[in-house]
């Protein structure tokens, strides 16, 4: 089988990341960036997706967001060592307008519940999802740390400080 070479401005997937050289916005410098790749980032908005479907209507709100936030956080950790703060950010806003369709379709009745309700029973601070002191924090909680300063511990073949010679007599 031939193998097909890629030329590093196209980018490739590895291990559900992107990598990719790309020009930084306002410069002329280009470096290679690493992000979950497309494929990566449907797999997690299907999850979310099949847990906020009409057959979970049955579940308390508490511990479905207990359960996204467990896979979203999980999703989010793997990820966070690449530029993935826009991507965890839209991972959120999906998560969070499914919580609302799953919301109205398990408290809809004769009349639909309006906005206004729904913020006062199911939110804490703004239009954050909360529920029995469980609150939705999605993967935008996780950190993204992607250049780790780790100075001396990285291990040289070489002693930083070599022995100094001991004349022999």
């Amino acid at each position: 089988e031939k193998t097909r070479v890629v030329h590093i401005d196209e980018g490739f997937d590895f291990l559900g990341m992107t990598i990719r050289r790309m020009r930084k916005r306002g410069t002329q410098k280009y470096y290679v960036y690493t992000k979950p790749s497309k494929k990566a980032v449907q797999a997690i908005k299907d999850k979310v997706k099949e847990k906020t479907y009409r057959s979970t209507l049955h579940m308390d709100l508490d511990k479905l967001i207990l359960s996204l936030n467990r896979s979203l956080v999980g999703w989010a950790n793997y990820f966070r060592h690449g530029v993935s703060k826009d991507v965890f950010d839209a991972i959120d806003s999906h998560a969070w307008s499914r919580l609302m369709r799953w919301i109205r379709a398990k408290y809809k009745g004769k009349n639909r519940i309006s906005l206004k309700e729904i913020r006062r029973r199911f939110c804490g601070t703004g239009w954050r999802f909360a529920y029995n002191g469980v609150v939705f924090t999605g993967a935008s909680s996780v950190a993204v740390t992607r250049y780790r300063y780790r100075g001396n511990k990285i291990p040289t073949p070489w002693t930083p400080n070599p022995a100094t010679a001991v004349p022999t007599g």
